[in-house]
């Protein structure tokens, strides 16, 4: 998805913002060899549906409120984050059967990218959106950045007229969202910057292999086409798994 290399410049980020220093602890576990990944517990982890009659025209309100609130309390991830992932995995699940992704991995990915768009103090509003826009470093071939320059349509993501950022709660750079890029809460838009939007857009690139998420492989697979680290596919399956654990 972008330069694996930006994955070391957040984690130091991640480590020092309040909530989220636990991600220290979780770099230092033993890896996991692909064969022992319990995929199924990450990527088959289904969120409660809404009945029937409180179910809207947006995505969004098909996630049943009382697990929503239930997950977040348990987990710790704000109940705005579980509702995108949850969302997104429902749709997803009638939408790509095949893949049976769980809002578990994604929920990995989205503590290690920005602490659910908390990172830097930030709070995570009910919208989906965090109370600043999340910026990854100017890719200016600085130091281990590539240098891509912008385009206008990235710098309408970010501002930069000049350099190319990741951008959002889950870090998509402009040129990977221009592809994958969804409305994931029915609100007429697709904006990275909307977490709602940006989880299924993150699980429909995940899905992208068409491989079946609750085998190892396909899990490993997927993970690592996000971003092209062992060190980051580990780090999100200790995430993942932990918030299984607590979920139950």
């Amino acid at each position: 998805m972008r330069s694996a290399r930006l994955f070391g410049v957040w984690v130091i980020l991640l480590t020092l913002v309040a909530g989220v220093a636990g991600a220290v602890v979780l770099m230092g576990r033993n890896p996991a060899p692909i064969s022992r990944y319990d995929a199924v517990q990450l990527a088959s982890a289904t969120p409660v549906r809404a009945a029937p009659a409180s179910r809207g025209s947006a995505a969004r309100s098909a996630v049943d409120p009382a697990w929503i609130a239930r997950v977040a309390h348990a987990t710790g991830i704000p109940p705005a984050a579980v509702r995108a992932y949850g969302a997104a995995t429902l749709r997803l699940a009638d939408e790509q059967r095949q893949c049976r992704i769980g809002w578990t991995t994604l929920a990995g990915i989205g503590r290690i990218e920005s602490g659910h768009g908390t990172i830097g103090g930030r709070t995570l509003l009910d919208d989906g959106r965090s109370s600043t826009p999340i910026l990854g470093p100017a890719l200016d071939g600085a130091g281990d950045f590539a240098a891509i320059p912008a385009s206008a349509a990235a710098t309408a993501l970010h501002g930069d007229p000049r350099w190319d950022h990741a951008v959002g709660p889950l870090q998509f750079l402009p040129s990977t969202w221009a592809r994958w890029g969804a409305d994931g809460d029915g609100d007429g838009l697709a904006d990275p910057h909307d977490l709602d939007d940006a989880a299924y857009a993150a699980g429909r690139y995940l899905c992208a292999s068409g491989a079946d998420l609750t085998t190892p492989s396909g899990w490993h697979a997927a993970v690592f086409s996000y971003n092209h680290a062992e060190s980051y596919v580990e780090l999100v399956y200790a995430t993942a798994s932990d918030y299984a654990t607590a979920a139950g």
